[in-house]
């Protein structure tokens, strides 16, 4: 006799198993910002990750017969003063603002969630030691902390990633340990703890499964927060330095000549815009997927 898969049926009825994968992607492109944060995001991928196989020219290719000239049929977006192409500045540049944004925002998410759910855990003592810094920590302006640390510990992309992971950290904590203490006195904790489950174990694979939503949120909306700070840091001389590319470091060496060269500005300036607008709308489209109360 044959083996037959059937579906599992209830009361004669067959019951279809949604793919969570499909369903997910699915409530996600009922947003119209979200599909649009999404295009947009993909376009600004590819084209910092594909498009400098498609240009003659590196990010530090000097034409000495075409300095400071604006948008031609040779260099689509312009020469900047050394006359090095604007494009391909632009996509070698483009690596580095999305890398420390996304890598900055894992790292701050991943510290605050071990931090905030230890403290909602454990609570007690250790909570209040663990949030009486947290406000300390947080009293401090972000920006500032970033700036101190990052002249503290020098330029370069490693040291810029850990000034910006510092200033994500307080918000994340104080998020995710509320979401821990509203789960902790459920009964699938007490089901763990019965069978003397370790307090480990309770927090990493119990607990912060099912909290781990509002963070995934956040972290999303952070990159583009993040894409900023770093831009802010290489505007002022932190992060990263030249003659490496990097969209604020671009806007650093643009701002002396924002009369005679504007384009100088508004070619960095309009990617970093277009491309925290889409992390943006995807993280509105996350969070409506993720909430079961903002679903129509």
């Amino acid at each position: 006799m044959e083996n037959v898969k059937r579906k599992p049926e209830v009361d004669g009825l067959l019951v279809t198993r949604e793919n969570p994968v499909l369903s997910f992607a699915g409530r996600m492109l009922k947003s119209g910002g979200a599909k649009l944060g999404a295009a947009i995001f993909i376009f600004v991928v590819l084209f910092c990750l594909v498009g400098p196989l498609f240009i003659p020219y590196g990010e530090n290719d000097i034409d000495l017969t075409s300095i400071a000239c604006g948008p031609s049929a040779e260099h689509w977006f312009g020469t900047d003063t050394m006359g090095r192409d604007m494009m391909a500045r632009l996509m070698y540049g483009g690596r580095y603002s999305l890398l420390l944004g996304i890598i900055t925002a894992l790292f701050s998410a991943i510290c605050a969630m071990t931090i905030g759910s230890i403290a909602g855990y454990f609570g007690g003592r250790v909570e209040m030691l663990i949030m009486r810094f947290m406000d300390v920590w947080a009293s401090l302006p972000g920006m500032l902390l970033c700036i101190l640390l990052s002249a503290a510990m020098g330029s370069g992309f490693l040291a810029t990633v850990l000034a910006l992971t510092v200033g994500g950290i307080p918000g994340g904590v104080r998020m995710l340990r509320g979401q821990i203490l509203s789960e902790r006195s459920k009964e699938y904790v007490e089901a763990a703890e019965s069978i003397n489950c370790s307090k480990v174990s309770i927090m990493f694979k119990h607990l912060l499964p099912n909290c781990v939503q509002p963070t995934i949120v956040q972290t999303t909306m952070s990159v583009g927060t993040t894409m900023i700070q770093a831009a802010s840091l290489s505007y002022i001389g932190l992060g990263i330095q030249p003659p490496a590319a990097e969209w604020g470091a671009m806007l650093s060496e643009g701002r002396a000549y924002i009369r005679t060269q504007p384009h100088l500005l508004a070619v960095p300036g309009i990617a970093i815009a277009l491309t925290v607008l889409s992390i943006n709308l995807l993280g509105d489209g996350l969070r409506t997927a993720l909430d079961p109360k903002l679903r129509d």
